[in-house]
């Protein structure tokens, strides 16, 4: 049987370290990743990323091994928007939530 589908939403820029926003699978991923779309936030497909975020529970932060995992990922997103470190504070944006999408099951 294949596994369900599985995302983690991520904010950065208001506080130090990213931090797990959202969590979920299956309907509730979906969920997530149609609304990231949604707000035009990059979603990443990246089954290893993925499975070290998943130990992780909404509101903390990444750990000092997943630093350049999201970092790789971070970099390449400010290069898609033609970003650059810092930008993000000029522009604020209503992180989402894990209301947003409802509970996790």
């Amino acid at each position: 049987m294949k596994n369900p589908l599985e995302a983690i939403a991520l904010e950065y820029g208001h506080h130090k370290t990213p931090r797990v926003v959202a969590k979920g699978q299956a309907d509730l991923a979906h969920r997530i990743i149609e609304e990231a779309k949604r707000q035009g936030i990059y979603v990443a497909e990246d089954p290893q990323l993925l499975a070290l975020l998943s130990k992780l529970d909404v509101g903390e932060e990444i750990t000092q091994d997943m630093y350049t995992a999201v970092a790789v990922i971070l970099s390449w997103v400010y290069w898609l928007k033609g970003m650059q470190p810092g930008d993000e504070k000029a522009a604020p944006v209503k992180p989402p939530t894990a209301s947003n999408f409802g509970k996790a099951s």
